[in-house]
């Protein structure tokens, strides 16, 4: 029956503390199962022995200076690449952009870059588009949402 004085840990949930330094019957005895002599048979000699031979290390990784911004840079699209890949009265979205290989499937954003010629009607929703490149597309009577 489980009453209080009953009470104890699982099998095997605690451990035996390993006693070290008591006498040479007890089997750790003398050098306390840290092996022989020197450096590392000391207490806090070992850590400073790694660092040393990690100083050349350290001191060779080049510095990375500056500023890495956490913001993801839109992939660049160019007219002409729509002007060859889209039908008119088409739907140009991050979606049938990655379906059509223009950009990569783990593309997060995409913006669309003056560079070549538009003439058919496309609609653009959800992409950034310079100033350039949204009067192109209005101009060839798309619209940018």
């Amino acid at each position: 029956m489980l009453e209080v004085h009953t009470l104890k840990p699982a099998r095997g949930a605690k451990h035996r503390v390993k006693r070290i330094g008591r006498g040479n019957a007890s089997g750790h005895g003398t050098y306390s199962t840290r092996g022989g002599k020197g450096q590392t048979a000391r207490s806090g000699g070992s850590r400073g022995l790694k660092l040393k031979g990690f100083k050349f290390l350290l001191q060779s990784t080049p510095k990375l200076r500056g500023f890495n911004s956490l913001q993801t840079k839109p992939t660049e699209v160019y007219l002409a690449d729509l002007e060859k890949h889209y039908a008119n009265g088409e739907t140009v979205d991050l979606k049938s952009l990655q379906e059509k290989n223009l950009v990569s499937v783990n593309a997060k954003a995409a913006k669309i870059i003056v560079s070549g010629e538009l003439t058919k009607k496309l609609i653009v929703t959800g992409i950034a588009a310079t100033k350039g490149a949204a009067e192109k597309i209005t101009a060839a009577g798309g619209e940018v949402k």
